[in-house]
């Protein structure tokens, strides 16, 4: 019966997020259209994502270990166990952003419009599709638009979830550019919901989010990149 209830609190939530993609959708696509429109289909989805979440019972509680000044371009790190993970960062951050993630998001009929205009696709498994997409990140970075990139690469299959090693290309890029790293602590989401929610189910409550200070690149060398990774790998595992 309890994994019932959560299944059907999964379809509601899928309800609401369909129901208000398609009412904001011409807003979205207008807004989608050119690079200098996208802080405000930033701010579209960002309500979108803080509407959704309210309406199915997600509470997103952010807690900051220091203030951010969101004027500033950052490469925003953090762990992935849930879909809850992306609303999660996109209701937090205050600046214009883009996500990097994998290209099967192409697929997905709602975030599609996303990942063929703001957002960076990348194929995991082609070093070529990573290359691009980590140029494209860089001339973000010089536009003012910070890139927010789960370093795991990927949900775990294990659950309860664990924090898998991360991957090099984020760091290598804030040394390279010489951009401070805020590294998130994704703390219970997975218990709300774990991935898609499509085996377990969701269920409604809490999302304790943790947001860290900011880690400064400036002085970092690339000889050093697997030094800034096990940082901030374990600033974000310290609240898991």
């Amino acid at each position: 019966m309890k994994l019932l209830l959560k299944k059907c609190h999964r379809f509601f939530y899928l309800g609401v997020v369909i129901l208000f993609f398609i009412l904001l959708y011409p807003l979205i696509y207008f807004f989608s259209r050119k690079v200098e429109r996208y802080i405000s289909l930033n701010q579209i989805r960002r309500f979108y994502s803080h509407i959704t979440s309210i309406l199915a019972g997600f509470i997103l509680k952010r807690r900051f270990k220091a203030e951010i000044d969101w004027s500033q371009t950052y490469i925003i790190c953090a762990n992935h166990t849930s879909n809850l993970d992306i609303p999660a960062i996109t209701t937090t951050v205050k600046g214009n952003f883009a996500f990097m993630g994998k290209d099967e998001l192409l697929e997905n009929p709602l975030l599609r419009i996303f990942f063929e205009t703001i957002d960076i696709p990348l194929k995991r498994d082609s070093k070529i599709s990573a290359f691009k997409a980590f140029k494209r990140g860089e001339e973000y970075l010089k536009q003012g638009i910070s890139l927010v990139i789960f370093p795991e690469g990927k949900i775990g299959e294990e659950y309860p979830p664990v924090l898998h090693e991360f991957k090099n290309g984020p760091f290598r890029l804030a040394i390279e550019q010489q951009i401070p790293i805020i590294p998130i602590s994704m703390i219970n989401n997975w218990k709300k919901m774990w991935d898609d929610g499509s085996k377990y189910g969701t269920r409604p409550g809490i999302c304790d989010i943790c947001i860290h200070q900011p880690v400064q690149t400036r002085g970092f060398t690339q000889d050093q990149a697997d030094e800034l990774k096990e940082k901030i790998y374990s600033i974000i595992h310290s609240e898991l």
